[in-house]
């Protein structure tokens, strides 16, 4: 649970990503003042207008108050222009560096973290969330400024008119802060249910979108249309909602400040006082006119609930912890020898461990597989070598150097990484070949890998060969093809150490031939680790792991683990009928 956070505390953690744009925000303040005082001022000039232009028929005080209105008004235009661009280059600015550190902390997260999270409310908050805060923080910076300095000034005004007058006022304020206080505590609790709502809209929008085949194929079209209606009208309730909340000091305000108004003509009708008409009317003025900020910094504290229900939210993703990346080795190039030693590791979602106390040694050029059913801990092996988790107890050596002590960088560079479930990005295929490393290679490099990776025969065959755009993570590619150019994209990386995790067991016959000779020439004087259901692509490998429950039943080449009768021997018996 994150914790909750006051209108002060947000300001306090928003002020570091302020303070480098601090020139733009006074320029801001100084053009909201300008602004308050310039609209102050119009009001204050009924006075003089009516009691010594109009009454006393003075035409030259009638020509100087013309020509300071036309001037006040060029000075109010010319500093709202120049409060409002400030202000929006300020937003921008600080919106992006959140947006920028956002994305920067998750692509740095553990994936640990991001099997815990949704996609959808990871970027509600990148996209939503940010935009609020932004959003909120400069309404509430405008509201503080612009319209508590108009509100002073319109009181000044009124006690230059009234001092009698203006004590009413003295009544209304109690009023008014209370009424703000009320509508704080009823905004913070739907501001957050709405955020949690966008970012369930994103989620079904994008779990619609990605599984679209499954969702025609098990006809399940008017579930999902009702799923995401229930989503977006609980969004809209609670935005409704938010729209009433905010809106409701609005009324009670104008009934407040009609009574005061009511109040003074009662005052003048019953000639209680003695007033000049442009002292009454400057006065009224001021007291309608001060019924637009009074309003104004009701909203104050919505916006700032906004603001700091949105900074919660930020600031809970920004604290999540990082990959570990304490080590301080930068390996050029290893060999591949791989040690485990007594590796025991639980995911933090289950209570028995995955892994139990494993011990192995890989030898550099070695070829292992790891067989075995499904949960019985093969993945969790392949996932440990590149850190995506680190091991409970136990510790892990790639050329006798515990990996921690390597930098992360410097340890996946050591590794290739081929799965089932390929991910290509938008572009071009060789951009995809070369995802990570662009301008390092040249486009004879690329070439070369898609031809080892048996990839080229499909690539000269398209209109614009390697230059040609694959969609979204590939659409416009077959598995097979998807398969080679995650091929090529090793091969062009040259790691000493491979790790295929089930990479050919969706494909048919002819593209698993195709990949699997890619396989075999990019396993050639490299450290491999196989997973495979398919028992035919891994006959050749120098020795075979049987893994259950986390354990390492069986260990051997092919034919001793068939003349040993046990567990993988069953299983070779089972998949070919023999």
């Amino acid at each position: 649970m994150s914790q909750k956070l006051n209108s002060i505390t947000t300001l306090k953690k928003l002020w570091p990503f302020i303070r480098p744009y601090k020139k733009a925000l006074i320029v801001a303040v100084f053009g909201l003042l300008l602004n308050a005082t310039t609209d102050a001022t119009l009001i204050s000039l009924t006075k003089p207008l009516l009691d010594h232009g109009l009454m006393d028929k003075n035409y030259s005080l009638l020509i100087a108050i013309a020509v300071a209105i036309i001037g006040l008004i060029l000075l109010r235009g010319m500093s709202n222009y120049i409060s409002t661009y400030c202000l929006s280059w300020l937003s921008g600015k600080v919106i992006t560096k959140f947006r920028q550190m956002i994305f920067n902390h998750l692509v740095k997260s553990p994936i640990s973290f991001h099997d815990r999270q949704s996609v959808g409310e990871l970027v509600s908050v990148i996209t939503f969330n940010a935009q609020m805060l932004s959003k909120a923080s400069s309404d509430a910076l405008i509201i503080l400024v612009r319209e508590i300095t108009y509100a002073i000034g319109l009181c000044i005004v009124m006690l230059y008119g009234s001092w009698k007058l203006a004590a009413v006022l003295v009544v209304l304020v109690p009023l008014i802060i209370f009424i703000a206080q009320f509508i704080a505590k009823k905004f913070r609790q739907t501001i957050a249910s709405m955020q949690q709502g966008m970012g369930q809209i994103t989620t079904a929008s994008d779990e619609m979108l990605k599984g679209h085949k499954e969702v025609l194929i098990f006809n399940a079209k008017e579930y999902e249309k009702r799923n995401f209606n229930y989503i977006t009208d609980c969004v809209r309730k609670g935005m409704l909602k938010i729209e009433i909340i905010s809106r409701l000091s609005t009324p009670i305000i104008q009934l407040v400040a009609t009574f005061g108004l009511g109040f003074i003509l009662y005052l003048v009708a019953s000639q209680n006082l003695d007033i000049t008409p442009g002292s009454f009317t400057v006065v009224f003025s001021a007291m309608v006119a001060v019924m637009r900020p009074l309003r104004e910094l009701t909203s104050l504290h919505v916006e700032l609930q906004k603001g700091a229900v949105a900074c919660e939210s930020l600031f809970a993703l920004l604290n999540s912890p990082l990959e570990d990346d304490h080590g301080t080795i930068i390996a050029d190039r290893i060999k591949g020898d791989i040690e485990f030693k007594n590796v025991t590791y639980t995911y933090p979602t289950r209570n028995t461990p995955a892994l139990n106390n494993i011990s192995l040694k890989i030898n550099a050029g070695q070829t292992i597989a790891l067989v075995g059913r499904s949960g019985a801990g093969k993945s969790t092996i392949v996932s440990l070598l590149p850190r995506f988790y680190d091991v409970s107890q136990g510790e892990i050596l790639l050329d006798a150097i515990n990996i921690k002590e390597y930098t992360l960088s410097s340890l996946r560079k050591q590794i290739g990484y081929v799965s089932q479930n390929v991910h290509l990005f938008n572009g071009t295929i060789a951009e995809n070949i070369a995802y990570g490393e662009k301008g390092l290679h040249s486009r004879e490099d690329i070439v070369k890998a898609a031809t080892l990776a048996n990839a080229i025969e499909f690539i000269d065959k398209l209109e614009k060969g390697i230059d040609t755009e694959i969609g979204d993570n590939g659409i416009l590619l077959s598995g097979g093809q998807r398969q080679r150019i995650a091929i090529a994209r090793v091969l062009l990386r040259n790691n000493p150490v491979l790790i295929f995790d089930e990479a050919t067991s969706a494909l048919d016959n002819e593209s698993e031939r195709l990949v699997q000779d890619a396989i075999d020439t990019l396993q050639k004087g490299r450290t491999s680790i196989m997973i495979a259901h398919r028992l035919s692509t891994i006959e050749k490998a120098d020795r075979i792991l049987v893994i259950d429950d986390g354990k390492v039943l069986e260990d051997g080449n092919h034919q001793s683990l068939i003349n040993l009768g046990g567990i993988y021997a069953r299983m070779h018996k089972m998949q070919f009928n023999s």
